[in-house]
């Protein structure tokens, strides 16, 4: 397979330009544009460049607004509510970004809901900011009704991915972001895209038999990471970036889909614990641990001369 290879830089152009000339608005062509380019970046070739051929597909179905601008409201000391107003996601996130990090700061832990969203990105870029200024993050939305639960052969859940983040002062996060489906839908595309088999398990064909065929899967229906367990996960996500927030679940995404082909449409929960708030001053502890081995002890003249005394 023949490549063509860009800098990090041109592939933001190069997908801001394409949403701009598609109609979408510069904030939301910026935040999808660096979005996807750090897909790339991160080696996530199924939330990356190749991404933006369903989000303008969406676009172009009416299944998605391009220019939406997001409501935040402040819902209780420890929940921030985002309206996406039935565009992408990653604007709402944005918006409501700072006054979720004040709650969490305040009380500890704090959610945010976004309703109303097309969702198409991977969860890391929505708990990477969170771990970079030392809150714990985790993340969870539906998707369209693709996954059928253990022991079934119809199409119920989403992919419905988890995404966690650990922050850890000045190395790299700990950050894990998965789908309770045994692959991400876009894996199975772009193994059909390539004409590649997919590993056994991964999915179903229409009259509930196991198959290596991406189509046949596309056509019939994903299965769930580890059997009842993957299950028992997408059914937590259904329910807590659904019904919770007062949003669809992935049957419901896929029905207001009506056919389309469009990007799921629903909510997405997110959140964010501090653990400063949760350790007091133990965490003091930790932070001047932290201090220490970077920039060594300071001990009064004094005392480090009577102890050297002691040496003899």
């Amino acid at each position: 397979m023949t490549t063509v290879n860009i800098a990090l830089k041109e592939a933001y152009q190069l997908a801001f330009d394409v949403l701009s000339s598609n109609g979408f608005s510069a904030a939301h062509a910026d935040a999808i544009a660096r979005n996807v380019t750090a897909g790339e970046r991160d080696g996530c070739a199924s939330h990356g460049l190749w991404r933006l051929l369903g989000i303008v597909e969406t676009l172009r179905k009416g299944k998605v607004s391009p220019d939406a601008e997001p409501t935040i409201v402040d819902q209780a000391p420890a929940i921030v509510k985002a309206d996406a107003n039935g565009a992408y996601s990653l604007c709402a996130y944005e918006k409501a970004l700072p006054l979720l990090i004040e709650k969490t700061r305040h009380c500890g832990i704090a959610a945010l809901a976004i309703n109303r969203c097309v969702h198409f990105s991977a969860l890391f870029a929505d708990v990477e900011p969170l771990t970079d200024v030392g809150l714990v993050g985790y993340a969870c939305t539906p998707s369209h009704a693709w996954v059928a639960p253990a022991g079934g052969t119809q199409p119920l859940f989403g992919t419905n991915p988890i995404a966690f983040g650990w922050p850890r002062g000045a190395k790299p996060p700990f950050i894990f972001d998965m789908a309770t489906s045994a692959a991400a839908r876009g894996e199975i595309q772009l193994h059909q895209r390539a004409g590649k088999p997919i590993p056994e398990g991964w999915g179903i064909d229409s009259d509930g038999q196991p198959t290596t065929d991406p189509q046949a899967v596309l056509d019939g229906a994903m299965l769930t990471f580890g059997g009842h367990k993957g299950s028992a996960l997408a059914a937590m996500v259904e329910l807590f970036a659904g019904p919770l927030i007062g949003d669809m679940t992935s049957a419901e995404s896929l029905a207001w889909d009506n056919g389309a082909g469009g990007l799921p449409y629903g909510g997405e929960l997110i959140l964010a614990l501090d653990p400063q708030r949760f350790l007091g001053a133990e965490a003091g502890t930790h932070l001047a641990r932290e201090r220490s081995e970077k920039q060594g002890l300071d001990v009064s003249r004094g005392l480090y001369d009577e102890i050297c005394a002691l040496r003899g």
